[in-house]
């Protein structure tokens, strides 16, 4: 028994949908209400991608069946990880994601921190050890007093947070966009969203986009590849075959009779590829290659 159908009801399924179905749902309303058909209708489509975003999510629909909304609020779920793979879809309608990352700050008190007086601020312990008559040995070690920073603070003048290591784990979401025709292995940088330590510049965070395997497209650049099964009559007299496309678009394919259509033929339709990076409205084309014929 889930404790609200919330998300359920915007995707239109019911609470005991499989993964599949959930995934199903999401797609038809995706296209149905994606900003590039519907501009209208944005606040609609968070809602949708919202929905499938904890429910698609083994460990969040788990939380949100037991305590709803404001458990997944409250649980400190982020969102999907560096290396979650984009389905071809995703890349062809562009998207979004989110990511969660641990932050880190600063602590102590203001005017609390002081030279450390063992090693003098150098953050180094440096024992002189004589090992026979004219022969010593020098040994360097990080100082046990600050921890080689350098630098102390006096226990009750040390923040409650981070105990006076100035170092605190906080997290943040950062919304991940993935554009229209983004490819395999292409980089989304969040410039200065590094971890940060004291006294360094933060560095960035980079997301390496993988691209998942599709039953039936195959990606090459802006172009898309599929194969397809005819008979042996349909390559000697012609025939008409639907193709349902990534965006649930049919197209009829045609061969008139009199055309005879080989093993190993590949058929082009133009501009029903993948949409180009930053160039949307241009599209590689759609290649349909007839592997064999089927008795």
């Amino acid at each position: 028994m889930v404790l609200e159908t919330g998300y359920y009801d915007v995707l239109g399924v019911k609470p005991n949908a499989t993964p599949d179905e959930l995934k199903k749902a999401y797609r038809k309303l995706a296209l149905k209400y994606h900003p590039d058909k519907n501009p209208n209708e944005g606040e609609r489509f968070k809602q949708i991608s919202q929905a499938y975003e904890v429910l698609s999510d083994a460990k969040k629909r788990d939380l949100y069946d037991k305590g709803g909304e404001q458990a997944i609020k409250e649980g400190g779920m982020g969102g999907s990880g560096f290396g979650s793979p984009m389905d071809i879809f995703d890349m062809f309608f562009g998207g979004g994601g989110r990511m969660q990352r641990e932050r880190r700050g600063r602590g102590g008190r203001k005017g609390a921190v002081e030279c450390c007086p063992n090693c003098r601020g150098s953050g180094m312990q440096i024992r002189i050890h004589q090992i026979g008559p004219g022969m010593v040995q020098q040994i360097q070690s990080v100082c046990p007093e600050c921890q080689g920073q350098g630098e102390r603070i006096n226990p009750k003048d040390r923040c409650k947070s981070c105990n006076g290591r100035k170092i605190v784990r906080e997290k943040k979401i950062l919304e991940v966009h993935i554009d229209k025709g983004m490819k395999d292995g292409q980089k989304i940088t969040f410039a200065g969203e590094g971890d940060q330590e004291p006294g360094l510049e933060p560095g960035d965070i980079i997301i390496v986009l993988d691209q998942k395997d599709n039953a039936i497209f195959t990606r090459r650049g802006e172009d898309l590849l599929m194969h397809m099964e005819i008979e042996l009559v349909e390559a000697l007299c012609g025939f008409q075959k639907p193709i349902v496309t990534l965006d649930n678009r049919t197209i009829i394919i045609t061969s008139h009779p009199g055309q005879v259509v080989k093993h190993g033929d590949i058929k082009c339709v133009l501009n029903e590829g993948m949409p180009f990076f930053r160039r949307p409205y241009e599209k590689g084309q759609f290649s349909i290659q007839w592997l064999h014929f089927t008795r």
